[in-house]
């Protein structure tokens, strides 16, 4: 299975670096391509942490990727999965023989939410099918996490484990509550990336010492 993080921000926040350094974990570098990055972007431009696990990138749109990411061949229409929240149907296992890529990023995880993929149906109304992962938003990762629960192990959406909202407490009076859906762990705590609830704990600081 291959992977596509269509990148539409504005350079890597540190947010999303955690998050695209723990897809590559989950899937692999050689499943992982990061496209549509603005033309003239640099290796230097790339966050060196991920550049060091192995990212694949290119500026080019979906539709040339091939051109430049060696031992991927050219996207053929209806054989490309764009996870999209406002799909009518939601992604089945058995469609792991009708896909062979799957598109996600700056599409989930945004809050409140926003119809990007709009966007990319629009560039590409050919080539892309749209599928949906339940009706709640999930960040890049995982997106990705639970895509391959569903076309790699064969688990049906309706069996996989979420906890919605999670509310993470930093001490008796400091707490954040994120507004996504995760997988959960073997212990029923929501899946973060490597990092990210230090991150999380870091925001929650600067956000109290900006009210006070």
């Amino acid at each position: 299975m291959k992977y596509i993080i269509e990148h539409m921000e504005e350079g890597f926040s540190e947010w999303v670096i955690l998050e695209y350094a723990q897809v590559l974990r989950d899937v692999g570098a050689e499943n992982l391509v990061l496209s549509s990055l603005p033309a003239g972007t640099t290796a230097e431009q790339i966050p060196k942490k991920l550049l060091d696990m192995g990212l694949q990138w290119t500026t080019k749109d979906l539709a040339h990727i091939h051109e430049d990411v060696p031992g991927i061949g050219a996207m053929q229409n209806g054989r490309v999965c764009l996870l999209d929240p406002r799909a009518t149907s939601d992604l089945q296992p058995a469609e792991a023989e009708t896909f062979d890529f799957f598109v996600f990023g700056g599409i989930l995880g945004d809050h409140p939410p926003r119809d990007r993929t709009k966007e990319l149906k629009e560039a590409y109304p050919d080539l892309l099918v749209g599928r949906r992962l339940g009706d709640k938003q999930m960040t890049t990762d995982t997106a990705i996490r639970t895509t391959q629960l569903i076309v790699k192990d064969q688990k049906p959406f309706e069996q996989i484990k979420f906890f919605d909202y999670p509310e993470f407490k930093f001490s008796k009076y400091e707490a954040t509550e994120m507004p996504f859906r995760y997988v959960v762990d073997a212990q029923g705590k929501p899946i973060l990336p490597e990092g990210m609830l230090a991150l999380i704990k870091r925001d929650s600081e600067q956000s109290l010492d900006d009210l006070i």
